[in-house]
C-alpha cells in the first residue's frame, strides 16, 4: 500500500526550485517556524491535503520532469513518505532536491530520516536566517544554508551565481501561486503590480527561487 504526504501545494513542471522541468513539492507541517518565513500557511500539519506517493509520482512522470524537488514547510517531519518518495523517483531516473530547516549533521541521528537522506542528489541545510539574506547563491535565502552533494548529479550546476527568479501561475478564479524565493517586502511589490485581491502565495518553503527575476 502507498503511503500518503501531506502536502500544501505542488507544481508540475516548474523551473524555478532547482535545474530543469522540475515537479516541487511543498509539504505541510513545520515545528521549526524560522522567524520571517515567508510561507506560514505551511506551518499547520493539520492543513493541506493527503496525496498517495504512488499517484504523484505517476503525475511526475506523466509531465517528463527531471525530478523532484522538495521544500516546505518541513520535509524531514514527513521523511519516510518522502523517503519512499524519493526511493521510487531514483528507480525511475528522475533526480531528487531536498531542502531543510535542520543541519545534516542532526539528521544523520535520526533513524526515520536515512531514507530520505540515501535517496537525495542535493540537501540543501540550514534554518532561514531573515538577518543574513543570501545575495549570491540562487534557491538559497539566507547566507548560512548548504548545499550538500550526495552525488554528482547537480554538481556544477548548483549552487549557481545568479539571482533567484519566480514563476507565477494564475488560476482560472484569479488566483496567484508562485515559485520561486522573494522576500515579504517582494512579495508586496508583485502583489501591488498584479493588482491581486489577495496576496500571492509562495508555492515554497522559505529558501528558493524562478522565471522572471526576483
Amino acid at each position: 500500500m502507498s503511503s500518503e504526504l501531506r502536502v500544501g501545494r505542488i507544481f508540475h513542471g516548474t523551473t524555478a526550485e532547482g535545474p530543469g522541468k522540475r515537479t516541487a513539492v511543498w509539504v505541510q507541517g513545520c515545528t521549526i517556524r524560522c522567524p520571517g518565513c515567508i510561507n506560514p500557511e505551511l506551518f499547520d500539519a493539520r492543513g493541506g491535503s493527503l496525496v498517495s506517493v504512488r499517484d504523484l509520482l505517476a503525475e511526475a512522470l506523466a509531465e517528463e520532469v527531471e525530478g523532484f524537488t522538495f521544500l516546505g514547510g518541513e520535509p524531514f517531519e514527513q521523511a519516510d513518505a518522502l523517503g519512499e518518495l524519493a526511493e521510487l523517483a531514483r528507480a525511475e531516473g528522475l533526480g531528487v532536491i531536498a531542502f531543510t530547516g535542520h543541519r545534516h549533521e542532526e539528521l544523520l541521528a535520526r533513524p526515520e530520516a536515512q531514507r530520505l537522506l540515501a535517496n537525495a542528489d542535493l540537501l540543501v541545510d540550514g534554518e532561514y536566517q531573515a538577518a543574513h539574506p543570501e545575495t549570491q547563491r540562487s534557491l538559497v535565502g539566507s547566507a548560512n544554508q548548504r548545499f550538500l552533494h550526495f552525488t554528482p548529479r547537480y554538481e556544477g550546476v548548483l549552487p549557481a551565481p545568479q539571482r533567484n527568479r519566480v514563476e507565477l501561475r494564475i488560476g482560472a478564479d484569479g488566483s496567484v501561486e508562485m515559485a520561486g524565493f522573494l522576500t515579504s517586502e517582494g512579495l508586496g511589490e508583485w502583489a501591488d503590480a498584479l493588482g491581486a485581491r489577495r496576496r500571492p502565495r509562495r508555492a515554497g518553503n522559505s529558501t528558493q527561487g524562478k522565471q522572471g527575476e526576483a
